[in-house]
């Protein structure tokens, strides 16, 4: 597959699991975990479902006995036994309870329990990305950098919108806080650590949904240095000058990606 879509795909796991991941609460606070999403997620995995007394199970589809089998329900357990076992521990009979060796392992799952709740999210975050080739060369960036242009071009939102998700995904820009914001605009940055603990954002990228324009500001800028948060809100509108403008910024971000991509080899 191709790396756009291989990043496409890591972008889209991310995104799902942390709305999972944001569903999940403590005992106390009645939340109750985003069951339809996690079904989203388990479909990505060779998991069968199977419902079993009042359970709902996602077993994995394997030719052995021993699985790796999900109950979803709030804990979001993941075991490594049989389906057997993780319903006499899960649902079991009054008759099944009286046993003592079943009671054992009714009152203590510590023997095949993997993980829970936010930990068994992760584990299939990360297995699926695992199993995704993120590794390209200069034409992959070039490919994006070019996507991105035609799409500025066309006047295609989306395709704009999309191209800016991959380049953040690849140099850790993200959104910026509260007083960046600026209506019917997308403002993302590079967040940097400053010696004294500041966290300054830049380069920034700005893009207009409603005008369609994108233009770049090559500095970095403080929460609180108002006077470059003001010279933010003149760019965008047009009353100063960015550093960089239309297809330029996607070819900045592309050099930019290509850059730091050699100084980690």
């Amino acid at each position: 597959m191709p790396f756009k879509q291989n990043l496409i795909n890591k972008i889209r796991i991310d995104k799902i699991v942390n709305k999972v991941l944001n569903s999940i609460g403590p005992p106390e606070s009645g939340h109750k975990i985003d069951k339809e999403t996690m079904r989203n997620i388990l479909a990505m995995f060779p998991y069968q479902k199977r419902n079993e007394r009042d359970l709902e199970l996602f077993v994995q589809d394997t030719i052995d006995n021993i699985k790796k089998i999900l109950v979803l329900d709030n804990e979001l357990a993941l075991y490594n036994t049989t389906v057997e076992d993780v319903v006499l521990r899960k649902s079991p009979t009054i008759k099944e309870m009286l046993s003592f060796r079943n009671a054992r392992k009714i009152l203590n799952d510590s023997d095949v329990l993997l993980s829970k709740k936010e930990d068994t999210v992760r584990f299939f975050q990360n297995e699926y990305i695992s199993s995704l080739d993120l590794s390209f060369n200069q034409s992959d960036i070039f490919d994006i950098e070019k996507d991105g242009c035609v799409s500025l071009e066309k006047g295609y939102p989306d395709g704009v919108i999309e191209t800016l998700e991959l380049f953040s995904e690849l140099l850790g820009c993200k959104p910026l806080p509260r007083n960046f914001i600026i209506s019917n605009h997308i403002v993302i940055g590079m967040s940097n650590i400053e010696q004294s603990g500041e966290i300054r954002f830049g380069p920034v990228v700005i893009y207009s949904m409603l005008y369609n324009t994108i233009k770049l500001i090559d500095e970095k800028i403080g929460i609180h240095e108002k006077e470059k948060i003001e010279l933010l809100h003149k760019i965008t509108h047009g009353k100063e000058k960015a550093s960089k403008e239309g297809p330029e910024v996607f070819q900045y971000l592309a050099n930019m990606v290509l850059s730091t991509n050699q100084q980690s080899l």
